[in-house]
């Protein structure tokens, strides 16, 4: 399947899990329900959003500038496979899209400048930080006025029930520490008929790129982190997440479990990012 193809025509597609002989292999599940996973790190569930909030407050400045360096200006063609998938109208008809974890806004400015008069979109972010630097952007882009930026809980969105046409979060549901509660919730705000659409970094599924992209993740990212924004350590968790997310096929099961249909994905880089789509029906 393409990238550009619609989400009902998703299929999903086999990812085999880390093997054994992983040079860098992940650790075990939490011990108990009331534990999660911080990077590599096993944390009470209720101090990660605390700590995510420090990494992505230490970093909201440069946090641009770092996904261009990190994935050699990649992030910016995953993306605009992201909005293709999105489809805002041309016209003028009102389409309003659902920005999760947006942060600084870029997901959200592509749709606008993909779409026409009639779309408009809401991010939703629980990092003040980050929606500063959303807003200053928003700005400068002449986007003001068709953007809105909310700070909010990813499990417990402030928004009604089928208020909105398409849902997305891009390299953000990894850092929510209810991954299953967030997607419940992106479900629940989807007029039916919509789509929620998960971009996220994955398992590398090419013989021999995987090593590569391991040494690059663990040995480059975090001393780039620390020379650009002068935090190694926030960078550290951020590759050590990526390690941790689930596996596609599994992912695919918690979009199902949360009430989401025509559940599929499409890999993307030989697997380094996974285009995730489900509707609302």
């Amino acid at each position: 399947m393409t990238a550009g193809s619609s989400a009902q025509d998703a299929i999903p597609q086999d990812a085999a899990p880390q093997d054994a002989a992983d040079p860098v292999a992940a650790p075990a599940l939490p011990d108990s329900a009331a534990d999660t996973h911080f990077g590599f790190r096993t944390v009470p569930l209720g101090d990660k959003q605390r700590m995510v909030d420090e990494v992505f407050h230490s970093v909201a400045r440069r946090y641009d500038v770092m996904n261009d360096l990190m994935s050699l200006g990649l992030h910016r063609v995953w993306k605009d496979l992201l909005v293709s998938r999105i489809r805002p109208p041309k016209n003028d008809r009102p389409f309003r899209l659902l920005d999760v974890a947006g942060g600084t806004g870029d997901v959200s400015f592509r749709t606008i400048e993909a779409g026409g008069a009639g779309t408009s979109a809401v991010v939703a972010d629980i990092n003040g930080g980050m929606l500063g630097v959303g807003r200053e952007r928003a700005a400068s882009l002449g986007h003001a006025g068709k953007v809105e930026f909310v700070e909010a809980n990813a499990e417990e969105l402030p928004f009604p029930d089928k208020s909105f046409d398409a849902a997305s979060i891009a390299f953000g549901i990894r850092n929510v520490p209810r991954m299953d509660k967030a997607l419940s919730e992106m479900r629940r705000v989807l007029k039916p008929g919509g789509h929620c659409f998960v971009l996220e970094f994955s398992r590398v599924d090419v013989p021999g790129l995987d090593a590569i992209y391991d040494a690059y993740s663990f040995k480059a990212i975090p001393p780039m982190g620390r020379f650009v924004t002068g935090d190694a350590e926030s960078y550290q968790y951020l590759v050590e997440s990526i390690r941790r997310f689930p596996a596609p096929e599994l992912f695919a099961q918690m979009m199902r479990e949360a009430g989401l249909k025509r559940v599929g994905w499409t890999p993307l880089t030989g697997g380094i990012v996974c285009l995730h789509s489900g509707a609302r029906i």
